[in-house]
This record gives structure tokens, C-alpha cells and sequence, in this order.
């Protein structure tokens, strides 16, 4: 066999393996697509659907889709973005990424589901979250793990890089007919598993490892992340009347605002913000933001209207 030869199959074998390996990639993407596809409209259905069996049965297929979704290797990267029914967060280090998502109940509560991804770069390694909300007596005084979950819908991740990296949720949690929660949380990776809660929110009478706010469903409540400060700033919240100061369904904001401050690993409570020095650029998170997967459902459809 003459050197030219050689080379030729050397390099007719080498076309071959890279025209297999986009092969199998676009297999790969075309899978997902269609398990998109599918998440999309039992999103829809979990949602919007009038009977509340019939959210729930939804709610129990788009789990079992979720779960084939993400089996299939490197779907770490693949971002499942026409799923608006789902919030969906990396962390700015891209190592893992957390999936939630809330269904309403009959008597207008919430039960949250979700579960975090861990990038492994190929095979699936993933955490479902289980809400254990009802039965968390006292979820600022709790460290849990992925099974004693405290529910919520988280919109942003804040790391906090050091000799025990942990990382800052931000999320919606709803709650009732009457009020509304959100939370200040915490996920770190002890051992490799998630772990939540953490005891570095001091100040404001006590220490927390987790902040929980409630207020009237009917107000719009400000938690947003000033990353030029390593500030997390939200609505002070208070009664309507003193007389109602055990009775946080009816707080709301009083147009002052408080914040947590990063400092030495920890949050150090802050009180009386000025706004003014807050820069209007940071990623800001009140209830008016917040996307209602029911007003998008909505929007979706009055665009194909219209198209």
C-alpha cells in the first residue's frame, strides 16, 4: 500500500467518524426537540386547565417527560427555552442548574416541584426536589436536604465563591387566597449533594438561614440583587394598621427599603436604603416581573391570533 493511499483511508476514516458523530448530535438535539414540544403543552395544560384533577394529572406527565428529557446525554446544554411554564437558572458558573415550577391548587395554595441538574458533561445526575413546605414548622431555623424541600420558584442564583462556595436563591413562593411569599435561600453542595439553608443572614432581631417574606396577595413586593454592591434589597413590609402586626396577610410596602449586605461570606441586614444610590440596572425581581405562566400562556395565544 503506497503512503498516499495510506492517508487517503486515514482520512476518508476520520470524515466518516465526524459525519457519524454529527449524525448522532443532531439525533440528540431532534429528540429534544420533540420532548420540548411535549413539556410545552402539558405546561400549558398544568397551568390553565380549569380542573384542578386535570392539572394535576398534567403536572404528573410532564414529570415523567421531564425525566426521559434530560436521561438523554449532554442535555445539560440543551435549554428547553419554549417552556414558558417552567423557570429554568443556571448558576453563573455553570455548574448546575435548577428546573421549578408551581401548580395551584383548588383552595388557591401552592404545591412547588423541581429538581436540580448537576453538568456532568454527559450522563444524567439530578436531585428532585420535594416540597415539604406544610410540615416545615420553622423554615428560617431549617437546613434541609432535597427531600424536606422549602418550595419556591427561583428566578436568580448569586454565588458566593470561597473555601465553602455556597449559592443565593431568589424566589417566588406564593402561598394562599390572602398572601403571598418569597424567600431568600440558600444551596450548597456538601459531599456533592444539595443542601439548603445555610446560617448567614444576620441582623433584623435574629440569625436566618433562610429569609421568608409574607404579604397581602393583592401588593407587588420588590427582592432584587445590586451586584455593583453584593446588596440584595427588597420592600420593608409592614401592617396597613399596628393593631395587625401578627397578621403578615396583610402587610405591604411602606416605601422604605431594607437589604441584606455581603460581608465575609455572611449577609449583614441593612435598614433604611437609599434608592437613589441603587443602580436602576440590577436584575430586579417584584411581582409585576414576575411571569405569570397563565398571562404568557395568554400572550401566546393572542400572538397567533394575530399572525
Amino acid at each position: 500500500m503506497t503512503k498516499k493511499l495510506f492517508a487517503f483511508i486515514i482520512l476518508l476514516l476520520l470524515c466518516l467518524r465526524t459525519f457519524a458523530q454529527h449524525s448522532d448530535e443532531n439525533a440528540r438535539i431532534q429528540r429534544l426537540k420533540i420532548y420540548q414540544d411535549s413539556l410545552k403543552e402539558l405546561g400549558k395544560t398544568m397551568i390553565n386547565n380549569e380542573n384542578d384533577l386535570e392539572r394535576k394529572n398534567a403536572n404528573y406527565q410532564f414529570i415523567k417527560t421531564l425525566v426521559g428529557a434530560l436521561k438523554i446525554p449532554n442535555s445539560f446544554l440543551f435549554p428547553f427555552d419554549s417552556v414558558k411554564t417552567i423557570s429554568i437558572i443556571n448558576s453563573p458558573d455553570n455548574r448546575f442548574r435548577i428546573l421549578t415550577w408551581h401548580i395551584e391548587n383548588q383552595d388557591g395554595s401552592y404545591r412547588f416541584y423541581g429538581t436540580v441538574q448537576l453538568n456532568t458533561g454527559g450522563q444524567l445526575k439530578m436531585y428532585p426536589l420535594e416540597d415539604y413546605s406544610p410540615l416545615l414548622q420553622h423554615p428560617e431555623d431549617s437546613v434541609t436536604d432535597n427531600h424536606k424541600w422549602f418550595g419556591a420558584q427561583y428566578y436568580k442564583i448569586i454565588p458566593v465563591y470561597g473555601a465553602k462556595t455556597y449559592y443565593v436563591l431568589l424566589g417566588w413562593k406564593g402561598n394562599t387566597i390572602k398572601s403571598t411569599k418569597k424567600v431568600i435561600d440558600v444551596i450548597s453542595f456538601p459531599d456533592g449533594k444539595p443542601q439548603f439553608g445555610m446560617p448567614i443572614f444576620d441582623g433584623n432581631g435574629k440569625a436566618r438561614k433562610r429569609v421568608v417574606f409574607e404579604y397581602t396577595r393583592q401588593a407587588s413586593m420588590l427582592l432584587n440583587y445590586v451586584p455593583e454592591q453584593n446588596l440584595i434589597v427588597f420592600d420593608h413590609l409592614s401592617p396597613p394598621d399596628p393593631k395587625l402586626k401578627d397578621h403578615p396577610e396583610s402587610f405591604g410596602p411602606d416605601l422604605s427599603y431594607d437589604g441584606y449586605k455581603l460581608k465575609n461570606g455572611k449577609w449583614v441586614y441593612v435598614e433604611e436604603l437609599d434608592m437613589r444610590n441603587i443602580p436602576e440596572n440590577g436584575n430586579s425581581q417584584s411581582d409585576k416581573d414576575y411571569v405569570d405562566p397563565k398571562k404568557q400562556a395568554l400572550k401566546d395565544r393572542n400572538q397567533v391570533k394575530t399572525h
